[in-house]
């Protein structure tokens, strides 16, 4: 790896831990770096999970300081997503290549008109009461994102916010706190088998790791200040960019 693979990395993490912590799909953009710096669909898909747990780890830990996160509360969310992830880190592990790569060229690019759309205004919009107590049809919602999130975590993040906005009756800023708490659980679990199949680089990962970690500290200490307003332009430009690398290059 030189000095400049290592600079990306970093920086790519940083700003990806930066909006994976305020709204999502921050793997958008460390996800198709991976690729692009040399690793197949499967090592990018399981490395990047490194960096993913210790973003989360920062992230709950500020966000947990703040008063924002109850574990007991929230832990009918976060078990059917563990249990959904399992599933889904297990496709990952022996789905094959060339169907992963365009899996992922695709997903970059239904994600690029998801974030074109502005979803955050209709969650914002729609914010409700609480549901105190779960119902079965949230449980399976957030088994299945579960499974889509140890699969391929690439735009959990939204899905997450509409389940937790929409379903659940979270603010948006409760919302992203618990969003991050419920990747931190799951992925916990989703690394331990990308290690188990040895699809996980580490040098990669850490170096990966300490961008995102980065991003997500200052994301989560001023979450309540800071917008995303002017991320989601960026965020364009890259999920676009990257799709083409992705599908046709």
């Amino acid at each position: 790896m030189s000095i400049i693979d290592a600079a990306l990395l970093i920086l790519a993490g940083l700003f990806a831990g930066f909006i994976n912590t305020l709204a999502g799909s921050g793997s958008l953009i460390t996800l198709p770096l991976l690729m692009f710096l040399g690793l197949s669909s499967h090592q990018a898909n399981a490395t990047n999970r490194v960096a993913i747990f210790f973003q989360n780890v920062i992230a709950v830990r500020n966000f947990k300081q703040q008063g924002l996160i109850n574990y007991r509360s929230s832990s009918f969310l976060v078990i059917p997503a563990i249990i959904g992830s399992v599933i889904g880190a297990s496709i990952a592990v022996t789905i094959n290549e060339a169907i992963l790569n365009l899996f992922i060229g695709s997903l970059l690019f239904v994600m690029f008109f998801v974030i074109l759309f502005k979803p955050d205004k209709w969650v914002k919009a729609q914010a409700g009461q609480v549901n105190e107590k779960p119902a079965f049809w949230q449980v399976v919602i957030f088994f299945f994102i579960g499974v889509y999130g140890g699969f391929i975590q690439a735009g959990v993040g939204f899905f997450l916010l509409a389940g937790l906005v929409l379903g659940v009756g979270y603010d948006l800023i409760k919302a992203n706190a618990i969003k991050v708490f419920i990747v931190l659980a799951y992925t916990a679990i989703a690394l331990g088998i990308f290690i188990w199949s040895e699809q996980v680089n580490f040098l990669y990962g850490i170096i990966l790791a300490v961008g995102n970690a980065s991003g997500a500290f200052i994301a989560s200490r001023y979450a309540q200040q800071i917008g995303v307003k002017y991320i989601r332009y960026i965020l364009l430009a890259t999920v676009f960019v990257a799709g083409l690398k992705v599908l046709f290059f």
